[in-house]
């Protein structure tokens, strides 16, 4: 039960009597049955609604057998059994994928009331709430469905109009009348983006040929038009639209390749501490970990410095002092929920909902690690319990599914509830834009990929929206939880801790992506993948990318941008280059073109000891290295 309301009327006689049998009390509910959710009002019986003073009575019983569809068809999807023997013949049930929208009462009628209209047009007795507003009924049918006020009529709400969380970011791709209902991935978005995203193009396509042959050719366009609308506002590859730079071809010089050196190890990183414990020469440091990561039995202490838990140049003192006061901070807030109690969730629905999304994603977890192997595993709980505290830290936000994959790393490494939470809600702050209703950082994110992708290959771009995949929708999954999914879990500690320095530039993360599609390009292009196994490839790329490999070439190109004399202004601000830090065809002098590069790069290019290997792709036996001056200025972040 997800909701329930008594004293909930049909005024089956209104208008005409003002007899009290007019009045049919019943029972509402909304409910998970048989993994979808449904409405069901139920008549109290009839000793109960003679008399409006027992309506406050919970004892009603809900009687599934003589519960009946309003629908003109004898059947609805199953969900509604038929009745026979006449009883609570007012009696209704129906699924949340029916519904078609919501008529309200005009304001200071008395009673608020609700009319259900289905997709049939079959429209349902109106619902009179005696004893309440109606209000907590439309928060409850929005937790799984997507409401918004009709143009025509703001008393009337449509139902999936627009996009509104992150659980329901596919929803609009999935409920077209046109293309029928596709259950299997209707009931749980995040699994078909998060486990399969393959599955999901297969889907589409069986519900878009259906059992009519006709239908088995329709084209691809089609397709693409229907995808663009699954997250409002995303606009790609229209480079008339307002505001978005054109990008014409730049020819790039020789990429060169980079080499990345050992992880930093404990001693290195105990030389770099003074006497009362701060971190000494700190981009130095930030430096090393980008080149190599850090050795495991560094990663608990560095990672609380790298996210932020604890400040740079903090001594040790201070940071004593500073985890008492988020341990009692901590412990303050896990109580709050510890110390709800049964009653009172069942009438807190976020609260619940917030419950039972983090108990599927925990159970969910990767087991091939042993720190969660086994059901009742201590870190299995342990995660439960620090994402349950994070909604009582950000209640506005809650939880969103796909928190817990960013969670069980850190909680890996940190082997201590308090450590992981601080941690964790740090990288929260970070990735907050990613989980949040209108999805405006992944709006923003696939953008700024397809921007960076059209600069590096124009040609690559053009074959993608030549098969309908311009907007990038295999990176979805990529971006939602930084390539959690994509990497064995040892690789995807050394990859956030390297993206966590921020360097070599803004938004390394899609130059990672740049790279790995690039490394696809090939047999993307030469097998003639279309739309459906574009899809599918990039989707079985999962745990077979090597790290240290993208890593390399997606710093290459970090170095090949910044040396670019053209770069356009889209791209400078993408990276968080400065203007003035690069050359462009109006402004250009004559100047060294060293100049431009220099300006531009980042203290991971400023040291002595890295050497850089031009190449024309393939390394070389007997590469030329090309020196680096110390006296380059730092990248100041836009």
């Amino acid at each position: 039960i997800i909701y329930e309301q008594e004293g909930v009327y049909i005024h089956s006689s209104f208008g005409k009597t003002n007899d009290q049998d007019s009045l049919i009390s019943g029972i509402l509910r909304v409910l998970e049955k048989d993994s979808s959710s449904v409405v069901e009002w139920t008549q109290a019986p009839k000793e109960r609604a003679r008399g409006l003073e027992l309506v406050n009575s919970y004892e009603a019983e809900w009687d599934m057998v003589n519960t009946v569809s309003f629908k003109k068809k004898p059947h609805t999807n199953g969900d509604a059994p038929s009745h026979r023997n006449g009883k609570s013949k007012w009696s209704f049930l129906f699924s949340l994928t029916d519904l078609k929208s919501i008529k309200q009462n005009k304001e200071g009628m008395g009673w608020s009331y609700l009319v259900f209209c289905l997709k049939d047009d079959v429209v349902l007795p109106a619902l009179h709430f005696h004893q309440g507003d109606s209000k907590l009924l439309i928060d409850s049918l929005e937790k799984h469905v997507v409401l918004c006020e009709s143009p025509q009529d703001k008393r009337t709400l449509l139902v999936n109009c627009q996009n509104k969380s992150l659980s329901q970011s596919f929803e609009n791709l999935l409920d077209e009348p046109a293309y029928g209902l596709i259950q299997k991935i209707k009931k749980d978005p995040y699994t078909a983006t998060m486990v399969g995203f393959s599955k999901v193009t297969n889907y589409i396509f069986d519900s878009l040929r259906g059992s009519d042959p006709s239908t088995h050719q329709r084209p691809p366009s089609e397709m693409a038009d229907f995808l663009s609308d699954a997250i409002p506002g995303l606009k790609i590859n229209q480079q008339e639209e307002p505001g978005f730079e054109v990008v014409t071809r730049i020819v790039f010089g020789e990429r060169p390749v980079v080499q990345r050196r050992e992880p930093v190890s404990l001693e290195e990183w105990t030389k770099n501490i003074d006497s009362e414990g701060r971190i000494l020469n700190v981009d130095n440091m930030k430096q090393m970990i980008f080149r190599g990561g850090l050795s495991h039995a560094l990663r608990k202490q560095a990672w609380k410095f790298l996210l932020g838990y604890f400040p740079w140049d903090s001594t040790k003192e201070e940071r004593t002092q500073l985890q008492k006061q988020k341990t009692d901070e901590y412990f303050r807030m896990k109580l709050q929920w510890k110390s709800v109690s049964e009653e009172q969730e069942r009438r807190n629905s976020r609260l619940r909902d917030y419950r039972s999304l983090i108990e599927k994603d925990v159970n969910r977890t990767d087991r091939t690690n042993k720190f969660y192997e086994g059901q009742d595993n201590p870190g299995l709980i342990l995660l439960h319990d620090i994402l349950m505290t994070y909604c009582m830290y950000d209640f506005d936000l809650g939880y969103v599914q796909g928190m817990s994959d960013l969670l069980s790393p850190v909680l890996y490494v940190m082997e201590n509830e308090v450590d992981a939470f601080w941690c964790f809600a740090s990288y929260m702050d970070q990735m907050h834009q990613n989980f949040e209703e209108q999805m405006q950082g992944m709006k923003t994110q696939l953008i700024q990929l397809s921007t960076l992708l059209r600069l590096l290959d124009s040609g690559f771009c053009s074959y993608l929206e030549s098969q309908d995949s311009g907007y990038l929708y295999f990176c979805f999954r990529w971006l939602l939880i930084r390539f959690k999914r994509e990497f064995s879990f040892l690789d995807i500690l050394r990859l956030w801790e390297v993206m966590w320095t921020e360097l070599p530039c803004k938004n390394f993360h899609l130059l990672l992506c740049c790279a790995i599609l690039e490394s696809e390009k090939q047999q993307i292009m030469e097998k003639h993948y279309g739309f459906n196994e574009i899809l599918k490839h990039i989707n079985e790329l999962s745990m077979k990318i090597d790290v240290e490999d993208i890593l390399c070439k997606a710093e290459a190109i970090s170095l090949q941008m910044v040396k670019c004399k053209e770069l356009p202004q889209a791209v400078c601000e993408i990276l968080g280059l400065q203007d003035s830090e690069v050359t462009t065809p109006d402004s250009d002098t004559g100047e060294d073109e060293n100049v431009g590069m220099a300006n531009c790069l980042t203290p991971a290019f400023q040291s002595n000891s890295l050497s850089v290997l031009a190449t024309s792709g393939a390394r070389d036996d007997s590469p030329t290295e090309i020196p680096v001056s110390p006296s380059v200025s730092r990248l100041t972040p836009a």
